[in-house]
């Protein structure tokens, strides 16, 4: 018997419900991305040890996800079976959301109260493990709310579900992106970074607490005669096998999201450290003087701000297309509203990086928020066609290796060729090529798009 069929269509109101719980989430994701580097800069982090702390993201996707996936797959329990990852990982995470900021405090009280001399450094390690506590916890709550999709939504509404939690991420990374500057300008108050990451740990729990408490899952016992219990226990290797076997055109998809995920974490990670030293021309602050700090923590404050109106506007472009995107691709098909999103991107990326001009950039950033839209929804409805069902979990973990793995490349090789094109700016200080990772990013976003063009959808072709 197809449960699927037993499946009842939501409407707007239902939607709008099911993914709130995602705009929690990625209001504490949008917090880690835009103020990671000021935070991890101002504790020793050059541009090399940042990219390598944002390794957290993707080893703990490429593990975490595919293992909290299968788990979520077999899970039978009295909140169901994605229930307790959604919360669990929501609450661990605010937690080091409120740790993270304080890190260098943290070290400082760890040295008093032993009275052991520590390294100058050791403040960036406990940032580093706030931030693989963050990104794990965030992924045990991503793999299975996507998985949510097929759970309870009819296979029909999977693209236009997937468009929601897109408008989730939109909404989610707007107010998230948009408050300490919204503050700054309507009230002259100037909110303090511990404080907006308080502010995204609130967000996290108490979204995702609604989530759980309004969205019933059904049973998990046997769907489409697998047992979920069953599907979960196969090996990781045979799972990964069965994976690629769903489809020819599954491999395509996995192609696409790999170039799609190194264009766009180009973006994500370095953008922030693009606003402050490239736009606002504030020097690599790594290992220079407190005078230094202090001369500069104006221009590197206004940068700060800069980057979360930019992402602001990014996000907002995400919010207002994600529905439209849903419906055009319902009509048109994914593939094609998905190529012309990403060469949206590709053209943003492009500018950005030959002009620093403030008004030129945040305009881009609007331009390449089409993109981000489509990247947040059209590749996971694309995949779903070929899920089977009692394996939604598994199969949402073994994708996400396809988009956690090439930020190791953006983190590590990136990272690496960023901190070597450095130039001095006067005064025994340097500069980064920030604006480089955006001319990689475009390369490989292209690539995805040419890869996409190839890919063959149910009843499209």
């Amino acid at each position: 018997m197809d449960n699927n069929n037993e499946l009842k269509k939501f409407s707007t109101a239902q939607f709008l419900n099911f993914c709130l719980g995602f705009f929690g989430l990625q209001f504490a994701w949008q917090m880690r991305i835009i103020l990671s580097g000021p935070v991890t800069e101002s504790l020793g982090a050059s541009p090399f040890l940042y990219g390598l702390i944002w390794l957290a993201g993707p080893f703990t996707g490429m593990v975490v996800q595919p293992i909290v996936g299968a788990l979520s797959d077999k899970t039978v329990s009295p909140f169901g079976r994605r229930r307790p990852y959604l919360l669990g990982g929501a609450i661990i995470a605010s937690l080091a959301l409120w740790l993270f900021p304080n890190s260098g405090s943290i070290a400082d009280c760890i040295q008093v109260h032993t009275g052991v001399s520590l390294s100058p450094l050791t403040g960036l390690l406990i940032a580093a493990i706030m931030i693989w506590i963050i990104d794990a916890c965030i992924n045990i709550a991503q793999g299975p709310y996507r998985a949510l999709i097929p759970d309870v939504v009819p296979q029909e509404q999977h693209s236009l579900a997937n468009s929601y939690i897109s408008l989730a991420i939109g909404l989610g990374s707007v107010v998230a992106a948009a408050t300490a500057p919204f503050l700054k300008w309507a009230f002259h108050y100037q909110m303090s970074i511990p404080s907006q990451f308080i502010m995204a740990a609130l967000a996290f729990t108490l979204a995702m607490l609604w989530t759980c408490i309004t969205i019933k899952e059904k049973s998990s016992k046997k769907e489409d005669g697998i047992s979920a219990e069953k599907s979960a226990d196969i090996p990781f290797f045979q799972s990964l096998k069965e994976f690629f076997l769903l489809s020819p055109e599954v491999g395509k998809i996995c192609w696409m999201q790999f170039f799609t995920w190194i264009g766009t974490m180009c973006m994500m990670i370095f953008f922030t450290q693009f606003a402050v030293h490239t736009v606002f021309g504030v020097p690599s602050m790594t290992g220079v003087s407190q005078e230094v700090q202090n001369r500069f923590m104006e221009a590197q404050l206004n940068g700060t701000n800069f980057s979360s109106v930019c992402f602001a506007i990014f996000n907002l472009v995400c919010f207002l297309v994600a529905i439209p995107i849903g419906i055009l691709s319902a009509k048109y098909g994914n593939k094609k509203v998905h190529v012309i999103s990403i060469l949206s991107m590709v053209a943003a990326f492009v500018v950005m990086g030959l002009c620093h001009n403030l008004f030129v950039v945040a305009a881009m950033m609007g331009l390449a928020g089409i993109g981000w839209a489509s990247i947040c929804a059209l590749p996971f409805a694309m995949l779903s066609q070929y899920i089977k069902k009692g394996t939604e979990g598994s199969v949402m973990g073994i994708f996400n290796i396809f988009i956690a793995g090439p930020q190791v490349f953006v983190c590590t090789l990136v990272a690496w060729f960023i901190s070597k094109c450095d130039f001095a700016v006067g005064e025994n200080l340097l500069n980064h090529h920030w604006e480089y990772s955006f001319f990689i990013g475009a390369i490989t976003l292209l690539l995805a798009a040419m890869v996409a063009t190839k890919v063959k959808e149910i009843g499209k072709n």
